[in-house]
């Protein structure tokens, strides 16, 4: 554990729960799902608070493959209801967060005709994977047109379209030769799924005063209405009373509430893996589109253009959520194979890997159910039997986090004797609020709101959607340098901290920016963030060697970095 020096925002927020001792609802968990939660009951007036043991966003939220989308495979499973609803929720997305949320062209490579006619149905009705068949030109044809037809309603993306091998070359002449047929469609890129959680966070944070959120506080028991919680920064514990709790911990939901002291076996997650390559030639094979299809095993695989990489995933592998997920080195060959299959002129080598990321999707339990074929779609479960209900969230996915998120609200007003007074539907999220859709509206949004931020602009509106111009606004106030090269600079570290519940230097490198996704975090920058860190948290010297220590530990057996220790004294 890392003592705590200095009282920062983050802290304010924990002080303030410790005093008041009570709320109406405790959220426990701020992945995506629990911080939507967080924002729709802030939004009705309700007093809540939301404690989460890490930073926010940093357990399953942080591994996701940076989409959104309906989920066209989705279709084999019989799961209508859940593909309709997330098609919805992508259509939304793109309109209330269009600075993080965007249109993303997606083909699929096809190498028959007719295959998997006979083996979808069994697939259908018994959710056994069986021997893997590719599934043909026909198959994938249906599932489209299907999948066009839900987004019939207010659709935001062009319908699909079928090419054969002779255009689908001329598109994209580094693929297999060997296709006979492409299918393209359009879904949606999230290109920084933990600053979307964050803007979700901050609009709850905003919507009303009885709304707290707390990282690196960890929920660690339950005595009737009473709930003891953590501080992992200082190490001391408290209660808060809490009129419902409610358990949105993921893949550790039955962990959590063994520790609340109910034993329930919800959770049956699974590990999905992805790496992140340097690699122009692929990156320019992609011409800017995700590459979507099945692997010879019948898994579903992406290598998707992002951030001037090229992200490669997933697996799909039975995962117990008390081991620490990592992307091993037989998933780095099963992606190198994978990548060979549909661009079998392209080398990949390791040494193009800048980063690994893994982590445990939220699924229910599933027996010997195959894992490609559980179900993505969420559930609810009550226990009311105690002095105050303990409502547990089974499964959930990030394209649904708005209407997951109004869904448990509702249960939870329920229980409340509450009635809802807002939709979230339709309502902007944080800098997607009034942000400009086209170059020439971007450029003048910019001239008005962004002046004198020169080659800045773009990466601040980037970052933050319109917040941008508040941010900008205090870099102005004071003395400003550049830092990590210049991805960021003392000014804007500032603004997190004092704005962004920064606690420490991990939240920085990994979710408040993408300095380690994009390769680029070495120790020399380590070093750099945490000397600026050390004056705005007011860090000793041992505090911010631990900071450095951790965070290099943390991306070299997490992320496959190899950092060496820190050179200075």
């Amino acid at each position: 554990m890392i003592d705590s020096t200095h009282s920062s925002a983050e802290r304010a927020e924990v002080r303030a729960v410790r005093e008041s001792g009570r709320t109406s609802v405790l959220v426990i968990g701020a992945g995506i799902n629990g911080i939507s939660t967080f924002r729709d009951l802030a939004l009705q007036g309700v007093d809540v608070v939301l404690v989460e043991r890490g930073d926010f966003a940093s357990g399953a939220s942080s591994a996701s493959s940076h989409m959104i989308h309906g989920g066209i495979r989705y279709l084999e499973n019989g799961e209508f209801r859940l593909v309709r609803e997330s098609v919805q929720e992508r259509n939304g997305l793109l309109k209330i967060a269009p600075h993080y949320v965007k249109p993303l062209e997606t083909t699929i490579p096809i190498y028959s005709t007719f295959s998997g006619i006979l083996s979808a149905p069994l697939r259908f009705l018994t959710h056994k994977s069986g021997k893997p068949q590719e599934r043909g030109a026909f198959l994938i044809k249906v599932g489209l047109m299907i999948y066009d037809t839900f987004s019939r309603d207010g659709g935001m993306v062009p319908r699909h379209r079928f090419l054969g091998r002779k255009r689908s070359l001329a598109e994209l002449p580094s693929l297999d030769p060997q296709i006979k047929y492409t299918a393209t469609y359009y879904d949606a890129s999230m290109h920084d799924p933990e600053r979307l959680a964050l803007d979700v966070l901050q609009d709850g944070r905003a919507a009303h005063a009885g709304a707290h959120a707390l990282n690196y506080v960890e929920a660690i028991g339950r005595d009737g209405d009473k709930v003891v919680l953590r501080d992992r920064e200082s190490g001391t514990e408290f209660t808060v009373v809490a009129d419902v709790v409610v358990n949105a911990s993921g893949p550790w939901t039955d962990l959590t509430n063994d520790a609340l002291g109910a034993d329930t076996r919800f959770m049956g997650g699974t590990k999905g893996s992805h790496i992140v390559l340097d690699h122009p030639e692929l990156l320019d094979a992609t011409r800017g589109r995700e590459i979507f299809f099945e692997h010879s095993d019948g898994r579903i695989v992406l290598i998707y253009p992002l951030k001037g990489k090229v992200l490669v995933g997933t697996t799909d592998i039975d995962a117990d959520p008390r081991e620490v997920p990592v992307c091993t080195e037989e998933e780095v060959d099963y992606f190198f194979a994978l990548i060979h299959h549909v661009f079998p002129q392209i080398d990949v080598s390791r040494d193009q890997i800048v980063y690994r990321f893994s982590g445990i999707r939220p699924l229910p339990r599933h027996e010997d159910t195959a894992p490609g074929f559980v179900s993505r779609d969420y559930r609810i479960e009550v226990d009311d039997k105690g002095a105050a209900p303990l409502v547990s969230l089974v499964g959930g996915k990030w394209t649904t986090f708005r209407a997951l998120g109004e869904s448990l609200s509702d249960v939870v007003l329920g229980l409340l004797g509450r009635t809802r007074t807002v939709s979230t539907a339709g309502v902007p999220i944080g800098g997607g609020r009034d942000f400009p859709r086209t170059t020439k509206a971007r450029r003048i949004w910019i001239q008005e709101n962004l002046p004198g931020a020169g080659d800045r602009a773009e990466k601040l509106l980037t970052r933050y959607g319109t917040r941008a111009a508040d941010v900008w606004a205090f870099i102005e106030q004071g003395d400003d340098a550049p830092l990590a090269g210049g991805d960021l600079s003392t000014r804007e570290l500032a603004w997190m901290v004092e704005n962004e519940l920064v606690a420490r230097l991990e939240d920085v490198i990994l979710r408040r920016t993408s300095i380690a996704f994009t390769g680029h975090a070495d120790i020399a920058v380590l070093d750099e963030l945490a000397d600026a860190l050390a004056q705005l948290l007011g860090w000793d010297r041992t505090r911010h060697d631990a900071e450095v220590d951790q965070t290099r530990t943390l991306l070299n057996e997490r992320h496959g970095l190899t950092l060496s220790s820190r050179t200075r004294g």
